[in-house]
């Protein structure tokens, strides 16, 4: 319960730090692992059916903070696997972070964040087409398709 008070947590997420925790404490003081694994999957169960954990609000969450960020679909896809989230429960989080503005695409909105967080492109000081390459590959590495990156880095500074 502290640890859910202080942060949001997928039902798989948690599952696997209690089960590391009561390996843990078996090795050390000699108790029964399966005993200690049954209940850390009754309790994940009992804190789902009270709606203390809910992976799809967990997703949906997680989604919207890394899209503001600048997180590509493919980045944000990721994030939710290594949380425990399903692909359907993750897809269902990226439409509903991508409702936040109906008006353009999802990844070319978070290119765009991105670019202006890292000063890349059109938010470049100085020097603009002598990095493009550069800017390029970034987008590339934080999961852009290229035809985003282009359009990002070869268009015009937005103020948001």
């Amino acid at each position: 319960m502290a640890y859910l008070a202080r942060f949001a947590a997928s039902s798989a997420h948690l599952t696997r730090l209690l089960v590391a925790k009561v390996r843990r404490s078996a090795q050390r003081h000699g108790t029964d692992e399966t005993a200690g694994i049954r209940f850390v999957t009754g309790l994940v169960e009992r804190l789902q059916s009270a709606g203390l954990l809910d992976d799809q609000r967990y997703a949906e969450g997680k989604a919207l903070s890394l899209r503001r960020r600048g997180g590509s679909s493919r980045r944000v896809r990721a994030a939710l696997a290594a949380k425990g989230i399903t692909p359907e429960q993750a897809e269902a989080a990226l439409v509903a972070a991508d409702a936040e503005r109906p008006e353009e695409d999802g990844d070319l909105a978070a290119a765009r964040r991105f670019a202006q967080r890292r000063r890349l492109g059109p938010w470049r000081l100085r020097e603009r087409a002598h990095h493009r390459n550069k800017d390029l590959a970034a987008l590339g590495r934080a999961g852009f398709s290229l035809e985003v990156a282009r359009e990002v880095i070869d268009g015009r500074a937005e103020e948001e």
